[in-house]
């Protein structure tokens, strides 16, 4: 479309006209290989010719690198900082403590492209805690006290709190990715559906984590832990970026139920999702014998959970949204 009011000039028409941002494939060869790149080109409006534009190339390198470190697999200037960020320590002194030169990773930060081996290691210790702590150990010698000792007891803190399994881990990532926008209440209810709708199906868990019957349903106590120490938007705090991947590990059939529960279940509230939880079997009998007034309850077991979906899969085939969806909305009718 047209950017209104965006002009230049066109030295084709030979004046000023208005001009449409589109994008346009090149083939570029960096290190004896080609790659195709989609880059941003400037068209004037009137006569169809690319115009060039203030800014519009430094915007098309940035383009082809991010699209190149996407291509080869690279880390990203902003995965760095990200990584900084996490552990809390400055660009020469996260050098040093990966096992690189001073000026490394500061020269990564102005835009030179790591290495394939690097930059596997600035990921690794992007996703795994237990590894920056061990690059640090590595590394000790070369840092300050105070460096060290910020970065390592960050490093502590961020694995104490991803501390549920990786398979929870792998499924929360692939909800985030399907879903816009995710409560901490929707988070816990969805995480219920996909256990009993995966169990009911293929016989076994999805993930080992036990679940609880709390006064708002069924709650997955390590994950309430999880979330309760992110103060904002999850997805926006740094240390998400530990989840970044994550869901490519999963197989094919739990990426399945994944998509059948955010496609019906995750298009609901997480207040309409409570409403349904609190009218089946397994959380209205965990909580016999419990007050309602207290956030916890009697341990919502894997097997109460699977027999009950295996009774549901039985009248409602839940192995499609069009069950899944009748199933809602019964439940929702008696909730009313």
């Amino acid at each position: 479309m047209t950017e209104k009011g965006r002009r230049d000039f066109c030295i084709e028409c030979r004046k000023e006209a208005e001009y449409l941002l589109q994008k346009k494939n090149i083939v570029k060869n960096i290190r004896d290989k080609d790659y195709t790149f989609g880059i941003t080109v400037a068209v004037c409006a009137e006569c169809g010719s690319e115009m060039s534009i203030p800014g519009l190339i430094d915007k098309n390198v940035q383009e082809i690198d991010e699209q190149y470190r996407a291509a080869e697999g690279l880390v990203s200037v902003d995965d760095i900082e990200r990584l900084m960020k996490i552990y809390k320590i400055g660009k020469a002194p996260l050098s040093l403590a990966l096992g690189f030169g001073e000026v490394t990773i500061p020269r990564y930060l102005e835009g030179q492209v790591p290495s394939k081996e690097y930059s596997d290691i600035v990921k690794a210790a992007l996703s795994s805690p237990a590894y920056m702590k061990q690059k640090l150990m590595e590394n000790r010698k070369k840092l300050t006290d105070a460096a060290y000792r910020k970065a390592f007891a960050t490093a502590e803190s961020i694995e104490r709190l991803f501390f549920v399994s990786d398979k929870m881990l792998r499924v929360i990532a692939y909800i985030f990715e399907k879903q816009e926008e995710v409560t901490p209440l929707m988070l816990q209810k969805l995480l219920y559906f996909i256990q009993g709708i995966y169990s009911a199906l293929y016989g076994k868990p999805i993930f080992e984590e036990d679940c609880r019957a709390w006064v708002h349903g069924p709650v997955y106590p390590e994950v309430y832990d999880l979330f309760r120490d992110f103060k904002y938007n999850p997805i926006d705090d740094a240390r998400f970026a530990i989840l970044k991947g994550k869901a490519e590990d999963l197989t094919e059939d739990e990426k399945r139920v994944i998509d059948l529960v955010a496609n019906t279940f995750g298009m609901y509230s997480g207040k309409v999702l409570e409403k349904i939880t609190h009218n089946e079997a397994p959380w209205l009998e965990a909580r016999k014998g419990y007050g309602d007034g207290i956030p916890s309850g009697a341990l919502l077991s894997k097997e109460r959970i699977m027999n009950y979906y295996f009774l549901i899969n039985r009248k409602y085939g839940i192995g499609s949204e069009e069950g899944l969806r009748a199933y809602i909305c019964d439940m929702l009718g008696k909730a009313s």
